[in-house]
This record gives structure tokens, C-alpha cells and sequence, in this order.
């Protein structure tokens, strides 16, 4: 079912499934769709009231007796790396990013099936094939970006792009006020390169350069150790009862 973009959105709720983050919780998900001409400011609107993007669905929770979902920004313009942080930066420096349209390609999906295979094989992901993932990418109807990083090369201070092989992609949404990191994946043979922090940093560092105020990193959820990580990059805000809220 979709709107006319002329109307106002409709929401709709799922019904209760596990939670994938808390043992012995259920989640329930309010969401909307994104489509038609007002489908980027919708987006804008909605992610700054704590939903997210996934294709052309905004969603967030809307859990019976739970609230360990919190939604997460990154104060791009005031961030300042960690001593960790930099270290992560100076091992990877030699990586360069290159956006591109949202578009799939077989070598996306070969290291977005490896990364699944290594790190999430029991997750909700694992099964995802060439088309769900070419879905997952190019059904969007807002400003939405792959950025692939690649090892720099010769000519990568002309090209602003990196060669050889996909080491790394974000799949990431340019907001009015910031970027949204949709989803992210990389080789997981390069674990010592801590690839996951180092495209976080490289969206603050995008975000600080082109004058936007925020990084939306999802939700963090509190009690789940694999969300953990993304209280890490100070300072931040969390959107609660009163707003947005800085947290330190």
C-alpha cells in the first residue's frame, strides 16, 4: 500500500516479533513510505523525530513497556576524535571514499554476502539475495548516495577516487541537517582495520566539511552490547520525552 504524495503520511504497526537485541522482548515498529515528490522532506522529518530509513519504509519503534531504543546523532561539527579514534584514522589512511547514485553492483553484493556470512549469519540479513540486496540500495525516493572505499592510487588526488578492490561501503541517505548512515559493511578479513569506526569518522568528517550539523548513526539500544559502540563519538544528542538532548 503507498500514498498519494499529496496526502499526508500514513502510519502503520506492525505486529509484536522478537526482539533482535534484548532476550525475552518483543518489538513492534510504527512505519510509514516514503514515495512521491515529498518523499526526501518526509524523510528529513521524520528521521529528526527518530525513525529510520529502510528502502522506501520510515520506521521506528513502538514497543509495549520498553524504551532501550534511543535515537542517536553525532555533533559533526563539534566532534573531536579520541587518541583510539586516531589511531583508526592514521591505519586507514591509506582508503579513500568515492560516492556514487544509488545503484548495485555484483561486486557490492560479493562483499556485502561475505561480510553477512562472517559477522551476522543468524541475523535478519542472512538471506538477503542479488535482488534483495539491488532493492535494499536503488528503492529509495530520497537523496541517497553508495559511498565505496577503495585503496588510494596514483591518480586518486585527480579522480577523488580510490582502485583495486571494495575494501568498504556505506550506504547513506544527505539530509538537510546532517547524513544518515542507513547501512554499512565491509571485509571482515580486515577486522585490524576497525572499518566500521573508520566510516563512522569519515561521515563526521563529511558531514563537518559540508557545513552539516549532524551524523544520524540509528538507535542506540541500552543493554545491548552490539549497539554499544555508537555511544562512542562525543559529543552527541539522544531524542527523549523533551527533544533532543545533549549527551556526553
Amino acid at each position: 500500500m503507498t500514498q498519494h504524495p499529496t496526502q499526508p503520511p500514513q502510519f502503520f504497526l506492525t505486529a509484536p516479533s522478537p526482539c533482535p537485541y534484548l532476550e525475552r522482548q518483543f518489538e513492534r515498529k510504527v512505519f510509514t513510505h516514503l514515495v512521491g515528490d515529498r518523499a526526501s522532506a518526509l524523510n528529513d522529518l521524520l528521521t529528526q523525530g527518530g525513525f529510520r530509513r529502510s528502502q522506501n519504509i520510515a520506521y521506528r519503534p513502538a514497543c509495549e513497556g520498553c524504551q532501550a531504543c534511543v535515537s542517536v546523532r553525532i555533533l559533526a561539527q563539534e566532534f573531536r576524535p579520541t587518541k583510539s579514534m586516531k589511531r583508526i584514522l592514521k591505519r586507514n589512511a591509506d582508503l579513500i571514499g568515492a560516492a556514487f547514485d544509488a545503484e548495485p553492483s555484483s561486486e557490492q553484493y560479493s562483499l556485502f554476502r561475505s561480510y553477512l556470512d562472517t559477522r551476522h549469519r543468524r541475523g535478519g540479513m542472512s538471506d538477503m539475495t542479488v535482488l534483495d540486496y539491488a532493492m535494499m540500495v536503488e528503492d529509495t525516493h530520497v537523496d541517497t548516495q553508495v559511498i565505496e572505499y577503495r585503496r588510494r592510487g596514483p591518480d586518486s588526488f585527480v579522480t577523488g577516487r580510490g582502485d583495486g578492490e571494495l575494501i568498504a561501503v556505506a550506504l547513506t541517505d544527505r539530509m538537510s541537517d546532517g547524513l544518515s548512515m542507513v547501512y554499512s559493511f565491509y571485509d571482515p578479513a580486515l577486522e585490524e582495520r576497525s572499518l566500521g569506526t573508520f566510516m563512522i569518522l569519515d561521515h563526521i568528517r563529511r558531514a563537518s566539511a559540508a557545513g552539516l550539523p549532524h551524523v544520524y548513526l540509528g538507535y542506540w539500544v541500552n543493554g545491548s552490547r552490539k549497539m554499544s559502540y555508537k555511544v562512542r563519538f562525543l559529543p552527541q544528542e539522544h531524542l527523549g520525552p523533551n527533544g533532543w538532548e545533549r549527551f556526553e
